[in-house]
């Protein structure tokens, strides 16, 4: 895909080549309901003032693997949540085969390899809150055989068995039944996603995980003092662990200022933030974890705001060109854009 992606550096160009770029999380499903009754159609065409993401959008950006989110708002319990998600889990489903030369299932590692040879956009769905599951291992277990390929254990608020990042904590971390819920999914080969969890439920998840983790859309902790980004001794564990950071480009995790703005007096307009923003996260992870540990998680159609040039999907093609211009290797490039996710792909491939 890479000779259609807006890259111009050398190494850039060459790393579309090793690998496909696998996106971590991206709302389009969720904007597709608030804004046009969950259509699939159109998505083939300029979706521009109306989505961030479009197909001719997705190859200009590089893309070539996706995690669609299938998210349900976090003040929804119950029977509510997982209807909510069941309906994101068949638009992405709907999508797919709306587009069947442009989009193909994915599960495995090898699938996502399969459709980048193919020239087509692997996708992958991630539950968004484990809430989502209503308490019950039983709508776990089916969301994975409807294709859930991660489950984000906490979004905005606590769930009855795990601390959420930007809720009062009450379990401090996962209770009992969360470190059952973090067994099953390695069982069945869910994917932990640690984005949205507080970092003593980072820390539990670390402990009982048998399989590596990821974070979907997270980034560093050090770098802007957001409670969902993730501090240094959680990035010290992935080695160990096997596990991913996938490095997002929301602007409030990412600049101090923006992170200040929209924690307080929002009156005047937000700060600037830049590509330049995010690579601090992405070298300062790399420095931390390991460049065998991060990924991109973009978080796009789920906020209105991104760094300068960023502002839709094409903006992973920015960011690699970026950090191209900065030194980076192809080789590194390519494990930062795919590579290694797919290994924890590959590690967790059980049904």
């Amino acid at each position: 895909m890479s000779e259609r992606a807006d890259v111009t550096q050398p190494a850039a160009i060459e790393a579309l080549e090793l690998a496909p770029l696998v996106d971590g999380h991206d709302d389009l499903a969720w904007a597709a309901r608030t804004s046009r009754e969950y259509s699939v159609e159109g998505i083939d065409g300029d979706m521009s003032g109306t989505f961030q993401t479009d197909i001719t959008r997705l190859r200009r950006g590089g893309v070539g693997g996706q995690f669609w989110s299938v998210y349900s708002p976090s003040d929804l319990t119950g029977s509510a949540a997982v209807t909510y998600t069941l309906e994101q889990i068949d638009f992405v489903h709907r999508l797919i085969d709306r587009y069947p030369d442009d989009f193909a299932y994915a599960w495995t590692g090898d699938d996502v390899r399969s459709a980048w040879r193919e020239g087509r956009v692997a996708s992958l769905l991630g539950a968004e809150g484990g809430h989502s599951i209503d308490g019950s291992l039983a709508v776990l277990r089916e969301l994975a055989r409807l294709g859930v390929r991660y489950m984000t254990l906490t979004h905005n608020h606590n769930t009855p068995w795990a601390d959420s990042a930007t809720d009062e904590p009450t379990h401090g971390g996962l209770t009992d039944f969360g470190r059952e819920v973090v067994a099953e999914m390695n069982r069945i080969g869910m994917l932990v996603d640690l984005s949205h969890v507080a970092a003593t439920t980072m820390r539990d998840a670390l402990d009982v995980s048998t399989s590596p983790v990821v974070f979907s859309h997270s980034s560093c902790h050090a770098v802007t003092q957001h409670p969902r980004n993730v501090p240094d001794d959680v990035l010290e564990r992935l080695p160990a662990n096997g596990g991913v950071l996938m490095v997002t480009y929301v602007p409030f995790f990412v600049n101090q200022a923006a992170a200040d703005w929209a924690a307080g007096d929002q009156s005047t307009p937000a700060p600037r933030t830049t590509v330049d923003d995010v690579v601090a996260h992405v070298e300062h992870a790399r420095e931390v974890a390991g460049v065998d540990h991060i990924g991109l998680g973009g978080d796009y159609d789920g906020l209105d705001v991104f760094p300068d040039q960023m502002g839709d999907v094409t903006g992973h093609a920015v960011l690699i060109d970026r950090l191209a211009e900065r030194g980076w290797s192809s080789r590194d490039l390519a494990k930062l854009m795919g590579d290694n996710i797919l290994r924890v792909l590959d590690a967790t491939a059980t049904v």
